[in-house]
């Protein structure tokens, strides 16, 4: 007789450690993917700490947190939403490093990480029975997690890129084509029902470019198709409104796994 690989696994009593994706999480993660490309033009830029050091540094601060996040017991907001953005700043950076730095065609980059994404995806199912991020309640599970998270980042900068600069399609209509395609993937969920996982990592997925043309759009110079804000700008205000939704939801625990687990116990 055959078991699926989640029928072998023990039963879990621990709530998943990632939050609901109710409205305010995905704000957050626009938000958070937006923050992704300005700050790490900002310090790569402006402060001039140069494209490698800044990877360097970001990177460091990552670990310091993924090993927090690995070390919490339950859903931490603040904690789990400072190491989303520094996964968005650093995926930023693998991608810039490799377009600017080696001279890697955004389609070759993309190609590379879109097939990467997939691996991690096959192997996390392969292993765990499941990608439903409502199920993230162990170390191994939550290791495929933020692995398939860092290469949603990656994948999301080369292909927005890819979109937006060397098409020639803009920063705002490769904003709309974005948001189209994430409200067709919602309308697929919302009317048909169809393929709750699936469709949340293809919106997942979607949000980085998303943010990034967002991002490029409000920061970029007029001259280069922007708004010309610049990065200070765009990446405090949207870090004051990331921290003042995180506050919000920690004081109402509105996307809480652990209380709905409760809810519906």
């Amino acid at each position: 007789m055959s078991h699926s690989p989640a029928a072998l696994l023990p039963t879990r009593t621990r709530p998943s450690k990632v939050p609901d994706p109710t409205a305010s999480f995905w704000i957050i993660k626009v938000l958070a993917t937006t923050v992704g490309e300005t700050a790490a033009d900002l310090l790569s830029d402006t402060v001039g700490l140069g494209l490698p050091l800044t990877t360097v540094v970001m990177a460091i601060a990552l670990v310091v947190f993924l090993v927090l996040q690995f070390r919490a017991r339950a859903y931490r907001p603040p904690l789990y939403w400072i190491t989303v953005v520094l996964i968005s700043i650093v995926g930023t950076c693998i991608t810039d490093d490799l377009t600017d730095g080696l001279g890697v065609p955004l389609v070759l980059s993309t190609t590379v990480f879109a097939g990467a994404l997939a691996v991690v995806f096959l192997v996390w199912f392969r292993t765990e029975g499941t990608l439903s991020i409502h199920s993230i309640d162990t170390v191994r599970r939550e290791s495929f997690y933020w692995l398939a998270i860092l290469f949603t980042f990656a994948l999301g900068t080369a292909a927005g890129d890819l979109v937006a600069e060397q098409t020639g399609l803009g920063y705002f209509p490769s904003l709309l084509l974005f948001a189209a395609a994430i409200a067709l993937t919602a309308a697929v969920w919302f009317v048909g029902r169809r393929g709750p996982v699936v469709c949340f990592w293809i919106a997942y997925v979607l949000t980085r470019p998303l943010g990034a043309s967002t991002g490029d759009l409000l920061s970029s110079p007029v001259r280069d198709g922007g708004l010309g804000i610049g990065t200070i700008t765009t990446s405090v205000v949207f870090l004051v409104v990331i921290t003042a939704i995180i506050s919000w939801l920690s004081l109402r625990r509105r996307d809480d796994p652990a209380l709905r687990s409760q809810l519906t116990a």
